[in-house]
C-alpha cells in the first residue's frame, strides 16, 4: 500500500498551515509525494518570508513541484504587497485586450518572483447573475464573446511569463444565487442554453493551440448534465463533455474539496475518488492534515482496487508533469525579490532554492500599469456629479469588512475618509449592519453626501427604501450601484490605485471611460 500512498500523494494538492516548512510537514510531503501546494494569505507575511517559503517547498517536493495561489485581481488577492491587479471585471470594463495581456504578464512576473508556477485564474464564468454572492467582479462579464476574448489575454500574458493560469469554475458558477463554499448550488437550465451562454468561454479556452493548461472544476449540479452528482464529481462532465466532446488535453484540477458544497455531504476520502474516477488530474485536498491523510489512503486503495485504473492514473500523472516541465517552479534565473511597497525590488538569496527563482526587476513599471488599468476600469452610472474641491462632504461607509475566506478583507472606512480628505473637508459616519442603521438619521444640512460600499453583499430593502446618497462609490460589487437612485462611479475594487483612480476622478484629472459588462448598466 505503501506504494500506492506515493502515487496518490502525486494526486493531491495539499494548504499548509504556517509561514514556514515545519519538520513534520516537510516529511509528511516527502513520504507521501506531493507535488501540489496552495498557498493563501495566511501562509504570507512579506517576499522574503515567501520566496524563503516556496524555495522550502521546492527543495523538498523537487523539480515537478507545482506551488499555486489566487492572484486573480481586485479583492481576490494572496500576495498583497505586489503591484495591485484590477478585477476581472475592471478589465472587462475597460474592454483592452492588450492591456489585459499586459496586466496578465505583470501578475505573472510578480508571482513568479515569489517562487510560484501557477495561479489559478482567470475567471470565466459569465456573471448575469446580480445576486451572486462569490462571483460578481471576479468575472469579467456576461457577453461570452467578449469576457472570453478579455480573460484569453490575460492568460497570455501569464503564459508569456511562465506562470501556468487555470480557468475556473467549469462549467460555469457565474449564475449562481448561493456560494459553493457555503452550500451546493444548482444551475438548473437546459443544455441548449448552457451551452449558448456558460460553456461558451470553457469551450474556447479549452481548445486550439493556445488552450489553457489547466482547468478547476465547479462543486454545482447541473441537472441537464447529471441530475445526480456536482460537476467536480461527475464523468459525464469531466469525461464526457471535457475530455471526449471537446479534446480537452490540460490538467483537471478540482475546487478546494474542503467547501461545504463536497465536505458536508461526501467525505473528503470518498469525494477523492469520485473526483478522480469522473477524470479530475489532481485533488485539491485543502483541508486539515487528517483529511489530507483520509485522501491518500482513500485514492491510494482505490489505485490499489482498480476503482482507479493504472493505466488512467498514468494519464494523470502525465498531465501533471507537462504542467510542471513546461512552467517550473523558480525558473532558472537568479535569485527572487524582495518587493517593498513603492520601491524597486530587493535582492534576496537567504531561501532554500532562492538560487532558481527569478529576481524581479519591473516594479515600479508594473505600479504605474496597473495604475493606469484601474483608471481605464472607472465607469459611472447616471449624471454623476463632482463635489467642487475644498467642500464639506460626509462620507457614509462601513466601517470595517473582514475576509469571507475568498476574497481579502475590505478597506476600512477610515482610510476612504483619508483618501477623500486629499480634496475635501470629510465627516466620517460609519455603520456596522446596513439592515439596522439608521439611514434617515442622516443630517439634511447641505453636506454632499457620498456612499462608498466597500463589501460584495447587495443591500437589503431597509437601506434602498430609506435614503439615496448624492454619490454612490461602488468600491466592490458593481451591481450595489443598482440598490439605490444614485448616481455611481464603479471601480470594482477597493485596491489603493482604485482609490487613486477615484481621486483622479473627482479632481477632474480623468472621466469614467469604462463601461461596465453586465446587464442593468
Amino acid at each position: 500500500m505503501d506504494e500506492f500512498r506515493k502515487i496518490a500523494g502525486q494526486l493531491i494538492m495539499v494548504r499548509l498551515f504556517g509561514t514556514e516548512l515545519d519538520e513534520d510537514t516537510a516529511a509528511f510531503l516527502a513520504e507521501n509525494k506531493v507535488r501540489g501546494a496552495c498557498l493563501f494569505r495566511q501562509n504570507m507575511t512579506d517576499a522574503a518570508q515567501l520566496t524563503r517559503l516556496t524555495g522550502a517547498l521546492r527543495a523538498v517536493m523537487g523539480p515537478g513541484a507545482l506551488i499555486a495561489l489566487d492572484q486573480e485581481g481586485g479583492a481576490v488577492v494572496r500576495s498583497t504587497w505586489v503591484p495591485a491587479p484590477p478585477s476581472a471585471m475592471a478589465l472587462g470594463a475597460a474592454n483592452d485586450p492588450t492591456l489585459a495581456r499586459e496586466v496578465g504578464a505583470a501578475v505573472a512576473r510578480a508571482v513568479r518572483s515569489l517562487g510560484f508556477n501557477w495561479n489559478f485564474a482567470p475567471v470565466l464564468d459569465l456573471n448575469n447573475n446580480p445576486d451572486n454572492p462569490v462571483i460578481a467582479e471576479r468575472s469579467f462579464g456576461a457577453d461570452p464573446d467578449i469576457a472570453t476574448r478579455i480573460a484569453l489575454a490575460w492568460m497570455e500574458g501569464s503564459e508569456a511569463e511562465g506562470v501556468a493560469c487555470c480557468v475556473k469554475h467549469f462549467p460555469g458558477h457565474g449564475d449562481t444565487h448561493v456560494d459553493s463554499h457555503r452550500t451546493l448550488p444548482t444551475v438548473d437550465k437546459p443544455l441548449e442554453e448552457l451551452e449558448r451562454f456558460e460553456f461558451a468561454p470553457f469551450r474556447m479556452a479549452a481548445q486550439g493551440s493556445n488552450a489553457a493548461p489547466a482547468m478547476m472544476t465547479a462543486h454545482i449540479i447541473y441537472p441537464a448534465l447529471d441530475a445526480e452528482n456536482p460537476a467536480t464529481m461527475s464523468r459525464a462532465i469531466l469525461t464526457g463533455i471535457l475530455r471526449e466532446s471537446w479534446n480537452y488535453q490540460g490538467v483537471i484540477i478540482t475546487d478546494g474539496m474542503d467547501m461545504h458544497a463536497i465536505a458536508h455531504r461526501y467525505g473528503a476520502g470518498p469525494a477523492a475518488v469520485r473526483a478522480l474516477v469522473a477524470g479530475a488530474d489532481m485533488v485539491m485536498a485543502i483541508g486539515s492534515r487528517e483529511t489530507q491523510v483520509e485522501t491518500i489512503d482513500a485514492i491510494a486503495a482505490a489505485i490499489a482496487s482498480g476503482e482507479l485504473p493504472m493505466a488512467e492514473v498514468e494519464a494523470r500523472l502525465a498531465r501533471l508533469a507537462k504542467l510542471a516541465d513546461a512552467h517550473p517552479a523558480g525558473g532558472a534565473l537568479r535569485p527572487a525579490a524582495a518587493i517593498v511597497e513603492g520601491s524597486p525590488a530587493v535582492m534576496t538569496g537567504d531561501a532554500p532554492g532562492a538560487d532558481e527563482a527569478p529576481i524581479y526587476t519591473t516594479d515600479s513599471e508594473d505600479r504605474e500599469l496597473m495604475s493606469r488599468a484601474w483608471r481605464r476600469a472607472l465607469s459611472a452610472r447616471g449624471p454623476v456629479t463632482r463635489p467642487v474641491a475644498g467642500s464639506r462632504v460626509r462620507l457614509v461607509a462601513r466601517q470595517d469588512v473582514v475576509s469571507d475566506g475568498v476574497s481579502e478583507a475590505g478597506v476600512p472606512a477610515s482610510n476612504i475618509a483619508a483618501s477623500l480628505a486629499q480634496l475635501y473637508e470629510v465627516e466620517l459616519v460609519t455603520f456596522a449592519d446596513p439592515d439596522t442603521f439608521d439611514w434617515s438619521a442622516l443630517p439634511q444640512d447641505g453636506r454632499f453626501t457620498i456612499l462608498a460600499s466597500t463589501s460584495r453583499r447587495r443591500y437589503g430593502a431597509h437601506a434602498r427604501d430609506t435614503w439615496r446618497p448624492d454619490l454612490h462609490l461602488a468600491l466592490w460589487n458593481p451591481y450595489q450601484a443598482l440598490d439605490f437612485a444614485a448616481p455611481a462611479l464603479m471601480t470594482y475594487g477597493f485596491a489603493a490605485p482604485a482609490l487613486a483612480a477615484v481621486n483622479a476622478w473627482l479632481a477632474g484629472e480623468i472621466e469614467a471611460e469604462g463601461r461596465c459588462p453586465v446587464p442593468g448598466f
